[in-house]
């Protein structure tokens, strides 16, 4: 077992604390700098840096960075979610590390989606249904892989069919 444990800190961001949602840090009892690359080809990082290392990749609807030794997480409904998505990449990260035989390791993210290429595909009426002030702002958050087609209810059955498609031709071509 490469990583042991770690030690939670939930906090409402300083910039606006009238906020709804924490975020967390969680700083790891052991480095897993080792496992990033595996951890990366195995949960489809869209951004991965070497020096110093750290991955990040989308899981529960979060944005999440790995780093050497801690773990950032961001707009969690509270406490408890912290703790059961740190409970599944702990068993991730462990199981990328104990498998790295049988898995090649990645040392770059995937593709990333053009926010021009979305935004011609949203309604652009600036609805505000999504929890984004702006289409343009919504396209930003799609192309960081921070929002999905799903997330724009006004969003018509074709279009959402082609974001989908254009978005999972991303991940296979990484």
């Amino acid at each position: 077992m490469l990583l042991t444990g770690y030690c939670k800190h939930i906090f409402r961001p300083e910039c606006n604390p009238r906020f709804q949602s924490v975020h967390c840090v969680a700083e790891l009892e052991d480095d897993v700098s080792e496992a990033l690359p595996y951890l990366n080809a195995v949960l489809g990082g869209f951004e991965y840096i070497v020096d110093p290392p750290s991955v990040t990749f989308k899981a529960y609807g979060k944005l999440i960075t790995v780093y050497g030794t801690r773990i950032a997480i961001n707009a969690l409904n509270d406490e408890a979610e912290a703790e059961t998505i740190l409970r599944w990449l702990k068993k991730e990260i462990n199981e990328a590390w104990e498998n790295r035989e049988r898995i090649e390791p990645r040392f770059q993210g995937q593709s990333t989606p053009q926010f021009l290429e979305i935004l011609k595909l949203l309604p652009r009426t600036n609805c505000g249904v999504c929890g984004e002030p702006t289409c343009t702002v919504f396209a930003l958050r799609m192309s960081e892989r921070a929002k999905d087609p799903e997330d724009c209810p006004p969003l018509d059955a074709g279009n959402s069919a082609r974001l989908t498609e254009y978005l999972s031709r991303l991940e296979v071509e990484s």
